[in-house]
């Protein structure tokens, strides 16, 4: 009987050469780089920026195909990570199509447009250089048939079976009613193969009311040798729709991007259009976006930190924890009059108020839930059965996660100190101050401990923020979007960082909206976080991470 030592050494990926940026046969600790220059400034980059005017520092500039690589080369050297990179059609507007990037700066974001050609639209592929650039370049091509020259991975990501290959839905020539065939739908997993290896399918179909997901695991035993995902199935055509729809209309639907996530997408979109028009919400409209913001955190990590007790057999901690979250979503709904706070933020400002007492009553409940919460991570911290399936388990070290821009509270759990909150404190942040959470072991104890940092900081700043909101109207009128419009909204919410870019077209229309999701970033993540680990342990990684599939989605 061989050791799995020995065994490791017949293991085989057999489609390795099928693959880029979330494999692990790529072996990407090794292609972490660090610069020696320091962190990078925008004018560092010797590019034509224009100011895109919003709440968050933000520039825009044109780069040339051939120039994108040098472009990301230096960012990357710098520092600077790969918020989103998306596609757009512009033949409306005479022209051909066109590749978009979001790069997070010190000083700011910059929104790169690189302009490609009407027939066979394609551009030198940059997941070597970020490489969770990897799905967004093959979802680029799913929607529009922009190409990534050179990439080894040109599996179809987004396209399932709704339509054939060959039909980009977010051309503008498509129509939306549009219904097809299903198609062929064979997905080209890759195959580890050699002594004792066995696969494991899990899902898209869970057991519950979870959404879809599919995880091909490769397995000795219990160990888990390599985990596959294929996303998607929550594809929804969001970004199609937003075309058809005024900025205003486009609201309500920005924050259903993903649900338990609405404040934070609401509040970039609004962030995006406020910008584009010039319009300046009220003070007292921002304090309120800070509380209804950091309810929603509140709200998930109690969730999860009850679904992560539950998954160590500490039945206790999640029914404890989810009576906590059932208590403060009455509380949503009493104060803001829905329990998830959905169409609360609103371009121009927010849609209730919150009166005196009510902030009273607001302050004095978390003062409750805070002192039980602390009750619970002392129980949490010294039980041994729980803190033995916590530590080493799901480890991403600081290198890989600063390799694959792991982003938000599993990012901070990993050494990555990044809080839009903190890095550029607009109102109300600015204000009150954040302290931000982190730890550096990068494992599911990490990921708990900084959750519960996060909670009590969440809970303080709601307080601040409820005792001491400026007097003052809660919302103005949005100011007509000129044609050619362009904002973005950055919003750090309680999973990680929210882009939302907004073009706006002709007659109070839409050009092009695309939300991002973090989960996008850490989903690749995942899949290096339970290698080594046992198949039983699966659950627990997941859920100290729970990222979206209807975000990543869209």
């Amino acid at each position: 009987m061989r050791s799995c030592r020995q065994l490791r050494k017949t293991w085989r990926f057999d489609n390795t050469k099928s693959i880029t940026g979330d494999s692990d046969a790529l072996g990407l600790v090794d292609i972490v780089r660090k610069s020696e220059r320091g962190p990078l400034d925008l004018k560092d980059l010797a590019l034509d920026l224009k100011p895109v005017a919003g709440a968050m520092p933000a520039s825009h500039a044109v780069v040339r195909a051939e120039e994108l690589r040098r472009v990301c080369e230096r960012a990357r050297e710098g520092y600077a990570r790969l918020v989103a990179l998306w596609g757009s059609d512009e033949t409306a507007r005479g022209a051909g199509f066109a590749l978009h990037l979001a790069l997070a700066f010190p000083s700011g974001i910059l929104w790169a447009s690189v302009p490609l050609a009407r027939e066979h639209p394609r551009y030198p592929g940059i997941a070597d250089i970020y490489p969770c650039a990897n799905r967004m370049q093959r979802a680029a091509y799913d929607l529009l048939g922009i190409h990534a020259q050179d990439s080894p991975d040109r599996r179809k990501w987004v396209r399932h079976r709704a339509w054939p290959g060959g039909v980009f839905p977010l051309r503008k020539e498509f129509d939306i009613a549009s219904r097809f065939p299903p198609a062929d739908d064979q997905y080209p997993f890759v195959k580890v193969s050699g002594e004792g290896v066995h696969e494991i399918p899990v899902g898209p179909v869970h057991a519950g009311i979870i959404e879809p997901g599919h995880f091909r695991f490769s397995i000795v035993g219990e160990k888990i040798l390599r985990l596959e995902e294929r996303l998607c199935y929550k594809h929804k055509g969001i970004e199609k729709r937003f075309e058809a729809l005024t900025p205003e209309q486009g609201a309500r639907l920005a924050g259903r991007v993903s649900g338990d996530s609405t404040v934070a997408y609401a509040w970039a979109y609004a962030m995006a259009l406020e910008g584009i028009g010039g319009t300046e919400p009220p003070v007292r409209a921002l304090a309120l976006r800070g509380i209804l913001l950091e309810m929603e955190r509140i709200a998930n990590h109690l969730g999860d930190l009850g679904y992560i007790g539950n998954d160590v057999a500490l039945a206790f901690g999640f029914f404890q924890f989810w009576r906590l979250k059932e208590a403060l979503l009455r509380l949503n709904s009493e104060l803001f009059g829905h329990r998830y706070l959905m169409d609360l933020v609103t371009p121009g400002g927010v849609a209730r108020d919150l009166q005196r007492r009510q902030a009273e009553r607001l302050i004095a409940r978390l003062e409750a839930i805070g002192a039980e919460v602390a009750a619970l991570k002392s129980i949490y911290d010294e039980h041994a059965g729980a803190q033995d399936r916590f530590i080493m388990t799901g480890q991403i070290a600081p290198e890989l996660a600063e390799k694959m821009d792991l982003a938000g509270f599993a990012g901070r759990a990993s050494g990555i100190r990044h809080d839009l909150r903190v890095d550029y404190p607009a109102a109300p942040w600015q204000q009150i101050g954040v302290q931000m959470a982190s730890h550096t072991r990068g494992d599911v104890a990490a990921r708990v401990s900084v959750r519960f940092d996060e909670l009590f900081e969440s809970i303080r700043l709601v307080q601040a923020l409820a005792a001491q909101l400026p007097p003052g109207e809660i919302r103005v009128p949005l100011a007509a979007c000129p044609a050619g419009g362009r904002g973005v909204g950055w919003v750090e919410g309680w999973r990680g960082e929210v882009l939302v870019a907004v073009e706006t077209a002709g007659e109070n229309r839409i050009h092009r909206v695309h939300p991002h999701d973090p989960s996008w970033q850490n989903w690749p993540l995942l899949e290096r976080a339970v290698l080594g680990n046992i198949v039983p342990d699966f659950p627990l990684i997941n859920k100290s991470f729970n990222l979206s599939y209807s975000g990543q989605d869209l």
